[in-house]
């Protein structure tokens, strides 16, 4: 089977090309800009007939919340109208469409592990554009799994625990928000989860599912904080703040923690605490390459 990776630079697509070296039964493409824009309609729609594509990975988004505020055509370009053009390509193709989504759908004032069917109500512009992008998708894709994941990380890119990293080593003490509450994923954890996916699922069967996906277990910012310092070894000493006393142009959910028993049932999938995967991306654990990227 042939497979298209698209975002293939970021974190999880980094994580994918990795995991896929050791799995020998499909053919992956991985694409990213300049060379492969999901935003054109007719190069996803050329590429995927070219390449004879079964499947679609969707790794590509705009993910700069903050910026989106001011940037909005190009949230919406690349999160909205990307994955539409992707999905008209797997239309074509007859492909399944695996997309990326995020957390972002939800507002944040809910009290219990959202589940997949709860109504989403973005409360800025970054989460709009990743909902209407979902949307699109289930209107034109015949055979589609959207993923929603949370407080991604890894030892790729820039990300939450690469900055604590460097600011533990630069700094005697930082401040971190404690009144936001979700879940850290290692992007590894979740590639694992779509290359089981790809290895299980039926080419002959139309899917349209939603998924969450992220790390089990629960923390705030500060809590992952603390424990990115503890694991190693760092001196900085962390504060817990409120959101309020770090503004930032972007609303952000207060409680964004999400129900994974789905992804769990449907396909088997053991989902690691995110404690342990934080020490395995550190390499404090099982981790086979902890090396920090730059």
């Amino acid at each position: 089977m042939n497979i298209l990776v698209t975002g293939c630079r970021g974190q999880l697509g980094s994580e994918l090309q990795e995991l896929q070296r050791a799995n020998g039964a499909h053919r992956y493409y991985f694409t990213d800009l300049p060379e492969f824009d999901i935003t054109s309609a007719d190069a996803a729609l050329s590429f995927c007939r070219e390449h004879g594509i079964g499947v679609i990975v969707n790794c590509a988004a705009y993910t700069a919340v903050d910026k989106a505020e001011a940037d909005v055509e190009t949230a919406f370009r690349v999160n909205r109208d990307g994955p539409a053009a992707l999905a008209n390509a797997a239309r074509s193709c007859n492909a399944l469409l695996l997309h990326i989504s995020t957390d972002y759908v939800f507002d944040g004032l809910g009290c219990r592990p959202y589940r997949e069917e709860d109504p989403a109500a973005p409360c800025g512009v970054y989460g709009q554009s990743k909902w209407e992008g979902e949307e699109a998708i289930r209107r034109i894709a015949p055979s589609y799994m959207i993923v929603r994941t949370s407080w991604l990380y890894s030892a790729y890119g820039q990300n939450f625990v690469k900055t604590m990293l460097r600011l533990g080593k630069e700094r005697e003490s930082i401040g971190v928000v404690f009144d936001q509450v979700g879940s850290p994923t290692w992007a590894a954890d979740l590639a694992s989860a779509i290359i089981s996916i790809i290895e299980r699922f039926d080419p002959g069967t139309t899917y349209g599912e939603t998924y969450h996906f992220s790390n089990e277990g629960v923390c705030s910012w500060y809590d992952f904080a603390r424990a990115i310092m503890q694991a190693e070894a760092l001196s900085c000493r962390v504060k817990p703040i409120e959101t309020s006393d770090y503004p930032m142009p972007a609303k952000r959910p207060h409680f964004s923690v999400m129900n994974k028993r789905k992804i769990r049932d449907a396909w088997g999938i053991e989902i690691p605490h995110w404690h342990d995967s934080l020490l395995g991306m550190l390499g404090h654990g099982t981790a086979a390459d902890p090396v920090i990227r730059q």
